[in-house]
Order: C-alpha cells, then sequence, then structure tokens
C-alpha cells in the first residue's frame, strides 16, 4: 500500500497534505503530531491572536471537516519515538507502529531554554505553541511588569503586544541594539528608536545571573553587573533549536536541522524534509540554508509533495519573513550574513519608519526591507535574483519606480 507519511503537526505538515491531494496521492496519508490541536499557523501566536485582534478559530490552516473530507488521518497528540529506516517504520510513543511508503520530517522547533538559577519558576513563559501565547495574554495586563529576555522577533514581538496591553515592559539584550545581527546596524536603530518611543525600557550589553522568585512564583531578575529588576512574568525570547532528535537517531546528515538538497530530499531515501527543521540546498545562493520563518513552512511543503511523488521539484524562493509592531509593519526578502555586505541603501528616511532598506555587496542587491511601504516586496525579490548591477542612485530615488529599475 502506497502509504505516505508526514511527522510533524504544524503548517508544513497541513500544507504537504494539502499539496500530496492536489498532486495525486490517493493512497493512505497520515499526519503524525504530539499537539492535541490540529495544525495551526504559528505568526499569529505573537501578531494578531496575542493581541486579541484575531479569533481562535482563524489560526487553524484547515478546517475540522478538511482532513476528513480528504481522507487524512490525524493522529494528534501523539509524539513520535524513532524512525526505523529499514523497516520503513515510524515507531509511536504508545507503542504502535506506522509503517510508509515515503516520509515527510517537518518536525519544527523548539524554544532555547534559559538555563539560569530561577528558570524552571512558574510565570517564565516561552511562546512556540498556542497555549504559550494564550499565557502570555493572560499576563499581559495594564501596570503589570514584564521583563522579556530576547530582543529577537519574538521577543520584540511580545514587548510590543505587552506594552499596547498597558504593561511596564523592559527588554533585556546582549548586544548593543535589538536585531542586531540580523539587519545591521542602519536598520537595528530603527526597531531600537521603535520601542523606545512607546515606553519599552531597552537595556543592552547585559547578562541574565538568575531569576528569583517568591512561593515558587518569578518577581524578579537578577543581572550579572547586580541589578535586580521586578517582574510579575519574564518573556524568555532567546531563539530556537530544530528538533532533530528523530532524524540524528534514524542516522540521517543532521547539521544545523536536517541537511536536504533544493528537492527537499534528505541523506535517506524516501525520507524527505521542510520547514523550520530543513537545512535546504539553495540554488540560487550556492548554499544550505535552514530558514525560522513562516514563509518556509507555508511553501516548502508544495516542492517536498511533488518530489515525494517523483516529479521534479526545486526549492528556490527567496526567504521571507514580516512583522507588526504598533503602526510599524515590515516586510524583508532575501539573505545575507553579518558583514557580508557593503552597504545600506536607503529608499525614504528611515527616521520617518517609511522606507526601503536594500542591503548591497558591490552594485548587486542581497537583500530588501520594506517598512510601512506596500506592495513592493516582488520588484525587489526581482532585483535580487537578477543578479544585476544597479546603481545607488536609481535604489535610492523615491521618483524611480522600483519594477523600472531594471532593463
Amino acid at each position: 500500500m502506497n502509504t505516505f507519511v508526514i511527522v510533524g503537526g504544524g503548517l508544513a505538515a497541513a500544507k504537504a497534505a494539502a499539496a500530496l491531494r492536489e498532486h495525486g496521492h490517493d493512497g493512505p496519508l497520515v499526519i503524525i503530531g504530539d499537539e492535541s490541536e490540529k495544525p495551526y499557523i504559528r505568526p499569529p501566536l505573537s501578531k494578531g491572536y496575542l493581541l486579541g485582534k484575531e479569533e481562535r478559530d482563524s489560526i487553524f490552516v484547515h478546517p475540522d471537516d478538511w482532513y476528513r473530507e480528504h481522507n487524512v488521518e490525524l493522529m494528534l497528540d501523539t509524539p513520535a519515538r524513532t524512525v526505523d529506516i529499514r523497516a520503513r517504520q515510524v515507531h509511536l510513543d504508545d507503542g504502535r507502529q506506522v509503517s510508509y511508503t515515503k516520509l515527510l520530517l517537518a518536525t519544527g522547533s523548539s524554544p532555547r531554554h534559559l538555563t539560569v538559577p530561577g528558570a524552571d519558576l512558574d510565570n517564565v513563559l516561552y511562546l512556540r505553541r498556542v497555549g504559550d501565547s494564550e499565557r502570555l495574554k493572560s499576563a499581559f495586563t495594564a501596570g503589570a511588569k514584564i521583563v522579556v529576555i530576547g530582543a529577537g522577533w519574538i521577543g520584540l514581538e511580545t514587548a510590543a503586544a505587552a506594552r499596547m496591553a498597558g504593561a511596564e515592559v523592559t527588554v533585556l539584550e546582549h548586544s548593543e541594539l535589538p536585531l542586531l545581527k540580523v539587519l545591521g546596524r542602519e536598520a537595528a536603530e530603527v526597531f531600537a528608536a521603535l520601542h523606545t518611543d512607546h515606553g519599552v525600557h531597552l537595556l543592552p550589553n547585559v547578562q541574565v545571573e538568575s531569576l528569583t522568585g517568591t512561593h515558587g512564583r518569578v518577581d524578579g531578575v537578577r543581572l550579572a553587573d547586580g541589578r535586580h529588576l521586578a517582574a510579575d512574568a519574564v518573556v524568555v525570547g532567546i531563539g530556537i533549536t530544530p528538533n532533530v532528535q528523530l532524524a540524528q537517531e534514524a542516522g540521517l546528515d543532521v547539521q544545523n536541522g536536517i541537511v536536504t538538497d533544493e528537492h527537499l530530499r534528505t541523506s535517506a531515501a524516501d525520507i524527505y524534509a521542510a520547514g523550520d527543521v530543513a537545512n535546504a540546498y539553495h540554488p540560487l545562493l550556492g548554499r544550505h540554508l535552514r530558514v525560522e520563518h513562516w514563509a518556509n513552512a507555508l511553501h516548502q511543503p508544495e516542492v517536498a509533495a511533488l518530489s515525494m511523488l517523483g516529479k521534479d521539484a526545486v526549492y528556490d524562493r527567496l526567504p521571507y519573513f514580516y512583522t507588526d509592531q504598533y503602526d510599524l509593519g515590515m516586510e524583508y526578502t532575501g539573505y545575507t550574513e553579518p558583514g557580508g555586505y557593503d552597504r545600506v541603501v536607503f529608499r525614504g528616511e528611515p527616521s520617518e519608519r517609511r522606507f526601503i532598506a536594500f542591503w548591497m555587496a558591490g552594485n548587486r542587491v542581497l537583500a530588501g526591507m520594506n517598512v510601512n511601504v506596500w506592495d513592493v516586496i516582488d520588484p525587489i525579490r526581482s532585483l535580487i535574483t537578477s543578479g544585476s548591477d544597479i546603481d545607488d542612485a536609481l535604489l535610492s530615488d523615491p521618483d524611480v519606480p522600483l519594477d523600472h529599475i531594471l532593463p
């Protein structure tokens, strides 16, 4: 029997199931997920759902009856324990085995946990699952003292949500500016000013020594310099770790995620990977890349499904992510590393929080970010993928439409 199995219960799993049915797989199709909820979309957990702007039902990828109508077996609250490559079986925690013809690993990632003394106190909160978002929402009340450890995307989005709920918010960052490694100084300063202007207290270059508590519940954060910050809740956003244990124990090639080719095939026959966990070869960038953003979980499953069906498909979309914080909306596409670009060219004034930024190497555009400027992501993508030499003056001139720059 031609049984396709997907391990992982998130967006990538649900999208892969839909793509497999759409492209002709009519055999058994099983999704094995360790959460009790049916597959849902994660960005609202730190954005609209956390802010109370989106209803709970809106976060799910498919309605309940979709799985029944498409004959997809949904095994929820069912952790997978091991994958037996020789027997082509997934062994479950409850002792059952599920046989597969083709297997997709969409196991996602988990938040990195704080390891300082006191990290196990109550009201030390993380954000990955829908229940986490609901706990944060309960903690974010007017006048509550919220300390956020980590000034990446999750840290800043939760800080914005807490501030908009009327909480007193302090964000701790071990470097000089939030998002400095991700965006570089010029754009990082925009986000630092955004939060400062909204009353967030940013503490750069700090190290957390311990969390303090009363009766088992967190009441503060002690810094290495001796300062103690009172806290009704502490939010930890210090990065995520790909969930590679199944793949590793099965003997797959694992290096910063499950290594795949551009077709999302792993090192083991008939096993594929998609989403946060996949360290996929990107043909346009000429390197392996693991992207921890929603867009990969949304788009990679189409390629994985086609590959599982024996069709020729390549994942070559540029990395993409977005954020909404206060009155700032942003989209970013492309890829560059710290030190991997020469300069940033701006179209518009960063201090006004309405601009487009281009990360440049020589005269080539590596990445672009639009802030409160809309309907430009496609021309930005074209500028990057063209590989053309482009003059800074054209990029910075607001009177030259982006889609007129390329010949």
